[in-house]
């Protein structure tokens, strides 16, 4: 009888002994997939605000230039505005003096992007920018008409030039822009095309039209740089080539390139620059309020002056003409 209680007895602390180190281990589990269990982040830079891709880009802030990318809305502050422009406004060194104006007198901060006026429209399109400052009047007119933008004003204008070396080997000196073009593909005179959907390359592309010309790449004459209107000024001086350029960013380079202005004047020259806020009702992370005022600051009377004046006491002339409040029709009168 004693040893039959003491089997049970034993069968008993057994089963309490794997009861007891079974819960432990449980509770042991519990523990530790609670403590190892991954935690969700949202990290805002995989989620963009657009589906297209959007390229590696110069940001442009008064304490130097480096590369930003990519551009993403979800993370730009009310007080923060991105301005998609054109190059030459930059390299003129003109938003040098309005955008730190802005700055102080409207509590924003702006982000420049300076890219080719087809790359800023395509920012605008993936509302990736808040207000672009562009000068290709087709590309912007297609834009507007895809209710990309919701205001598109006159700022100002210049004209594009055809500068090449003093010797001009093409003979292209006084003739008019598509005179000029003939003679340098019938000479098959090097000419440095900017090759990058800029409004420049957009107004070169237009004068071999009118001229019913095709110029290829591959006959060798003919090069695209792919970059902004500084490198391809600096190429065709390198290599005493002609080339296409907005009068601003020239003058503001002249001292350092071996290139004469050989050919301006036409009215199929003149280069007009436009401010435009994006569309919020497609992309309402744009910030609007701040694409509003930065318009509104560039085609007030005071800004109006600044353009007027900018570039008189170092080149002797005004880089770009005020057009607020003008119709197209009305420019270079």
């Amino acid at each position: 009888m004693y040893n039959c209680y003491a089997t049970i007895i034993q069968i008993d602390l057994h089963k309490m002994r794997k009861f007891f180190l079974a819960t432990l281990i449980s509770i042991a589990v519990m523990m530790t997939t609670n403590a190892c269990s991954p935690v969700a982040i949202i990290n805002p830079t995989t989620a963009p605000l657009s589906n297209a891709k959007t390229p590696h880009l110069e940001e442009k802030t008064h304490s130097g230039t480096h590369i930003v990318s990519p551009v993403n809305m979800n993370q730009i502050h009310s007080n923060e505005i991105i301005l998609a422009t054109t190059t030459s406004t930059r390299d003129s060194g003109l938003l040098d003096i309005l955008v730190p104006q802005f700055e102080k007198q409207s509590g924003y901060t702006v982000k420049i992007i300076a890219v080719g006026s087809g790359q800023a429209l395509q920012m605008g399109k993936e509302g990736n920018a808040d207000v672009l400052l562009v000068h290709s009047p087709s590309s912007e007119e297609e834009f507007m008409t895809a209710g990309y933008g919701i205001q598109d004003s006159l700022v100002m204008y210049n004209d594009f030039v055809i500068v090449g070396p003093a010797d001009d080997l093409a003979g292209i000196k006084g003739k008019t822009s598509t005179e000029a073009f003939k003679s340098i593909y019938t000479t098959k005179s090097l000419f440095i095309s900017r090759g990058d959907d800029s409004g420049t390359h957009s107004r070169e592309k237009q004068i071999w039209k009118k001229v019913e010309l095709t110029p290829d790449p591959k006959n060798g004459w003919y090069l695209e740089s792919g970059s902004g209107m500084t490198d391809t000024l600096r190429i065709a001086s390198e290599k005493h080539g002609y080339t296409l350029t907005d009068r601003a960013t020239y003058l503001s380079l002249k001292d350092t390139l071996s290139l004469e202005i050989l050919v301006e004047g036409d009215k199929s020259l003149l280069n007009i620059y436009s401010v435009i806020t994006v569309n919020p009702q497609k992309f309402p992370m744009v910030n609007h309020e701040g694409a509003e005022s930065f318009a509104d600051f560039m085609l007030s009377p005071d800004t109006q002056i600044i353009i007027a004046e900018f570039g008189k006491e170092k080149f002797g002339q005004s880089l770009f003409t005020p057009a607020a409040g003008k119709t197209e029709a009305e420019l270079g009168k």
